[in-house]
């Protein structure tokens, strides 16, 4: 059997103690990291800085274990969607979204996710398993290294390609908590891919207790799903709000600014035609962000930004995107009550590369789809309600 161990499983924290239990001084865990994490290097004869004992150690003793690539698509706006196989029927997908001041690459960290949006694709395809720290750490290896060969190819620089990293790819990573703080970690890690606390995001659907370890343990920028301006909406979108409904969630993300690298929270919303997009639930937002709705009045204003998201339509949602119009008239009334708003751009909606659309291939233990389709038909009232 082979016991050989996967060494992208490791932060540097954790690579060192390896070391040592080979016999070796702290300092060789440091060049390791570098070759594996800077280089991209998988070879240890590569490594040319390594003492030969240590490299014949290393040979029987671990490895340097990347994803395997099933299929690259590249959209028309320069977006580019990997899909890697994780085993047993299971695959996920990380998308690489290109900007004129940044390069973005979005990151999964479960094969599924067990929450279960409405309005999202990867819940629909329900949950397989946790991701390991490895298995989350590769996809920005393989991304950072494939996209800095191909800056040479073409003649350009091999400098750095990716800045900003955002777990926003499928599933909800703060359910996955012990493999997503050692692959922050090593993202952050000077040794490794140098990112700033204020470039890595952590996207969640409000798992109220592990935003506050999050906070204490690894704080980086937090996005939170918000999607509705109250509980009984929220409750039919996003499932999670019934075991933490808003005004837990607001108080977490008020804690959470005292360790923020920002000062501000980001809230994501997605816009559903006829289901959250009424100027009323407008109003709504800024009461609830201002501290003036019920359920925050006891915890006053939290600082934060909105990012309203065009709804990416998927067959089984039973949902539709809100009209441009509506969206801009959204905007404008948050920006009106002082809230920094911005419209996403849709990015790599021509390969099923855009928020919302990330769905890979998994092996559902959850039954998802019945479930989803309940609640679809308990939810198809909510839109009538809505435009009331």
């Amino acid at each position: 059997m082979d016991a050989r161990v996967n060494l992208l499983e490791l932060d540097r924290e954790g690579l060192t103690a390896f070391c040592e239990g080979l016999g070796e001084k702290r300092f060789r865990a440091t060049q390791l990291y570098r070759w594996i994490h800077q280089r991209g290097a998988s070879d240890f004869e590569a490594m040319t800085d390594l003492a030969r004992s240590l490299r014949d150690k290393l040979a029987t003793r671990a490895e340097v274990r990347g994803l395997a690539l099933l299929s690259e698509h590249r959209s028309a706006d320069g977006t580019v969607k990997w899909l890697f196989d994780v085993g047993a029927g299971n695959a996920v997908e990380t998308v690489y979204i290109p900007e004129v001041d940044r390069g973005t690459l979005c990151v999964s960290s479960q094969a599924g996710c067990a929450v279960g949006c409405r309005f999202c694709s990867t819940g629909h395809q329900g949950f397989s398993r946790n991701l390991t720290t490895g298995e989350i750490v590769a996809q920005l290896w393989f991304a950072e290294h494939r996209l800095r060969a191909a800056a040479v190819e073409s003649g350009r620089a091999a400098e750095r390609r990716i800045d900003n990293v955002v777990m926003m790819g499928m599933g909800e990573p703060l359910q996955n908590y012990s493999a997503l703080v050692p692959a922050l970690r090593t993202m952050l890690d000077d040794h490794a891919y140098g990112l700033s606390r204020r470039r890595v995001t952590v996207s969640t659907s409000g798992v109220v207790p592990m935003i506050d370890r999050l906070g204490d343990d690894c704080p980086v920028a937090l996005a939170v799903s918000l999607h509705a301006p109250d509980d009984t909406l929220r409750e039919n979108l996003v499932p999670l709000n019934r075991k933490y409904p808003l005004a837990e969630l607001m108080a977490a993300c008020q804690r959470y600014l005292a360790a923020a690298p920002r000062d501000f929270i980001t809230f994501e919303y997605c816009m559903l035609d006829g289901v959250n997009d009424s100027p009323a639930h407008a109003d709504a937002l800024v009461a609830l962000v201002k501290g003036r709705a019920e359920a925050t009045r006891a915890i006053g204003p939290v600082s934060c930004k909105f990012n309203l998201i065009p709804f990416n339509p998927f067959p089984a949602s039973g949902l539709h995107r809100s009209p441009r119009e509506r969206v801009l008239a959204f905007a404008e009334r948050l920006q009106e009550a002082g809230i920094v708003t911005t419209v996403r751009k849709t990015r790599g909606d021509d390969i099923d590369a855009a928020c919302g659309q990330l769905a890979g291939e998994v092996q559902d233990r959850t039954q998802a789809r019945e479930r989803l389709s309940q609640r679809r038909a308990v939810f198809e009232i909510v839109p009538q309600q809505a435009r009331s």
